[in-house]
């Protein structure tokens, strides 16, 4: 199966800003979806990593890290009225640093679930109206509203779910 790579990716933004509430439970989700994901492997394929790419514990590690490193700050420029959102880092180099392999996968999860609590918990804090204001996407050059900003970090985590499965058949094919 060919998977789009994420940099190739393009969003409509068309929806309603009154979708907040249903992404926010898919964003919920996400830490529950990871587990079942990486029980699929022993733990050491956990930490193998293929020819190119990321181990799948290298791929959970990575959601908490941009959580942390960049979607909380994104929600925090809307708050502020910033005119745009913080660039990220295209090198991934917070999660090729943080040596992901070398702990538990039990430690990846908790991380996985902490920030991704602590993202949600933002997000619940905020006013209804917050989710239509607007700030550049440096990357995408699109204006983007909060609730689409909620959208593409759903994405983000499908697009690494998809990668982890990805890494599952190819285990079973080995």
């Amino acid at each position: 199966m060919t998977r789009l790579r994420w940099f190739d990716r393009r969003f409509d933004f068309s929806f309603p800003s009154e979708l907040h509430p249903e992404l926010l439970e898919r964003l919920r989700g996400t830490p529950l979806r990871v587990a079942e994901r990486v029980a699929l492997f022993e733990p050491e394929v956990q930490r193998r990593r293929p020819a190119a790419g990321w181990s799948v514990q290298e791929h959970a590690g990575h959601l908490a890290d941009l959580d942390r490193i960049l979607f909380r700050p994104r929600i925090v420029a809307y708050e502020h009225h910033e005119a745009a959102l913080p660039p990220a880092d295209l090198t991934n180099s917070t999660t090729e640093a943080a040596n992901h392999n070398a702990r538990t996968m039990e430690d990846v999860l908790a991380d996985v679930r902490h920030e991704r609590d602590a993202l949600i918990a933002k997000l619940e804090g905020l006013d209804a109206d917050l989710f239509a204001r607007t700030a550049l996407h440096p990357r995408l050059g699109v204006p983007m509203r909060l609730v689409d900003l909620m959208l593409f970090v759903a994405e983000h985590d499908d697009h690494h779910l998809a990668a982890i499965t990805e890494l599952a058949r190819a285990e079973t094919t080995v």
